[in-house]
């Protein structure tokens, strides 16, 4: 079979791989949350959090040694074991009966994430510098797994359990991932092709670790943190997102999550073309930008509230001779009242913008003297936003393929940047990627239960993609400056080269 073959080849099995491990990976979103909504468990939001991110903590911080791995004994052992040593503690948690069997377990088949460090390594050393935006894109499609679980988990736990006649029957669904994950690396094992980079035989770890000195990786990282970390964390919160915010089904919700997570992984291919062809930079600008704007309207949450509004002062001194909800009259003077009502459209009913309503409550009564300048009625300004599911849904959407678009352009950067260091590189950004994807439940967690909002997690997501956009712009302002002064207003430098300095 030639070179080609064998490269599309270990790509499709690749992209297959992961995008088992990934769904494998995000299983507890819709576990932990079927568990509690049935009471079959009682936890609290963080310890939901905190069960939600577990696994993603272990897929990142093993993401660097696996990288390490990948790069000195190629990708075809090295993924196949992470899938078989994953198997086991899925199978396990089969068994958990309390809140630390669940942790542990999570924390073994977490290993699963680390399948993405395998695969960003053995999938760059079959592709040449050119097509490496796009095949690693195609392999990056694989967090449609994350849809496939919110899609067919929930599907699968009502099944089991007889539409919740038998909840304990839930502990089939880890069997039946854990078989699933066997099979999966018996299968890639017998596909694929050992192959690895020549550079690096005989290095040693610290050598190999060389690359965290560089600001410019821990940069790449914070973007990752973002769109990886982001998407995995809301691949998985917005499922009781939507259960406790619009009092959906968790089936519903499942689906209506999958809105978000499948299109961000199928679209990841085209985000690697688009990385080729325009630039990883160019690309990121875009996405960090459409994503600021689309926060700011996911950060309003659903609310119905009133405000001190505009109110009415007497215009001279005199004796109140009339009160009535139309007017208040004092010696003579004539002050009409507002009143309107609050228009509340039906659920159904699609409420793009807040509606506003004002009216002013009289202070005084007959009799009362009032002096010039004397409020004589308050004002309340009462303001409804609707937060429609659809529009939600939408906003989502797009946020989901913008997260799916900046996956591939950041891991466009790694090969350009690091041709003979991709495992590493990329498993330094992988894991704080993945990071995000654990902490980012935690502090969702945090944040609503001191707050009592849904909608901090997108103003938690602001603050991040903010950072990251002043940064990756102060960065390319700084090489316009020292390589094209001339150009300096110019968001690209001529050559494509980064003076970031290494520290």
């Amino acid at each position: 079979m030639s070179d080609k073959r064998k490269a599309y080849q270990v790509l499709t099995m690749n992209t297959i791989a992961f995008t088992v491990c990934f769904a494998v990976w995000m299983m507890n979103g819709v576990l932990v949350t079927f568990l509690v909504e049935n009471g079959v468990f009682h936890w609290d939001k963080a310890e939901i959090g905190i069960l939600i991110g577990i696994p993603v903590l272990t897929g990142s911080i093993m993401r660097l040694p696996v990288g390490v791995l990948t790069d000195k004994y190629g990708g075809k052992i090295i993924y196949t074991a992470v899938m078989v040593l994953s198997a086991l503690p899925m199978f396990l948690m089969s068994a958990a009966t309390e809140y630390w069997h669940f942790v542990l377990a999570s924390l073994g088949f977490g290993l699963a994430g680390a399948s993405f460090a395998v695969g960003i390594a053995y999938t760059s050393v079959w592709f040449s510098k050119e097509r490496q935006g796009t095949a690693l894109g195609i392999f990056g499609a694989g967090n449609a797994g994350a849809a496939l679980t919110s899609l067919g988990a929930p599907w699968l736990l009502q099944y089991l359990t007889d539409g919740g006649k038998t909840l304990d029957a839930w502990r089939t669904m880890p069997i039946i991932y854990a078989i699933v994950l066997l099979a999966m690396a018996a299968i890639f094992f017998f596909t694929t092709y050992s192959k690895r980079t020549e550079h690096g035989r005989g290095m040693t770890l610290r050598q190999r670790l060389a690359p965290l000195k560089y600001v410019r990786v821990w940069r790449f990282g914070l973007y990752y943190f973002l769109v990886f970390g982001g998407f995995v964390a809301l691949a998985q919160w917005l499922i009781p997102y939507y259960v406790n915010a619009y009092t959906m089904s968790i089936a519903t919700a499942g689906l209506m999550a999958s809105i978000f997570s499948l299109p961000s992984g199928v679209i990841r291919a085209l985000g690697g073309w688009l990385s080729d062809k325009y630039g990883a930079r160019q690309v990121m600008y875009w996405v960090f930008g459409t994503c600021l704007l689309c926060f700011i309207f996911l950060c309003v949450p659903r609310m119905e509230i009133t405000s001190p509004g505009q109110g009415i002062m007497a215009e001279k001194s005199g004796v109140v001779e009339e009160v009535s909800d139309e007017a208040i009259v004092v010696s003579g003077r004539e002050y009409p009242l507002r009143h309107e009502s609050l228009d509340r459209p039906e659920e159904s009913d699609v409420l793009v913008f807040p509606t506003f309503a004002f009216q002013q409550v009289p202070l005084v009564e007959v009799g009362d003297h009032v002096s010039k300048r004397e409020l004589l009625a308050k004002g309340d300004t009462q303001i409804f936003f609707q937060a429609n599911v659809w529009i939600f849904t939408v906003l989502v959407f797009i946020v989901g393929i913008l997260m799916g678009i900046g996956k591939a352009g950041v891991y466009k950067f790694i090969p350009e940047y690091y041709p003979q260091e991709v495992g590493v590189v990329g498993g330094i950004v992988g894991v704080l990627g993945g990071l995000g994807g654990f902490f980012c439940p935690i502090i969702f967690g945090y944040l609503l239960q001191s707050t009592g909002i849904w909608t901090t997690a997108w103003m938690f997501l602001f603050l991040v993609t903010i950072v990251s956009h002043l940064w990756m712009h102060s960065v390319v302002r700084r090489m316009m400056r020292q390589n094209a002064p001339t150009l300096s207003r110019q968001i690209e430098d001529m050559d494509g080269t980064d003076s970031e300095a290494v520290v």
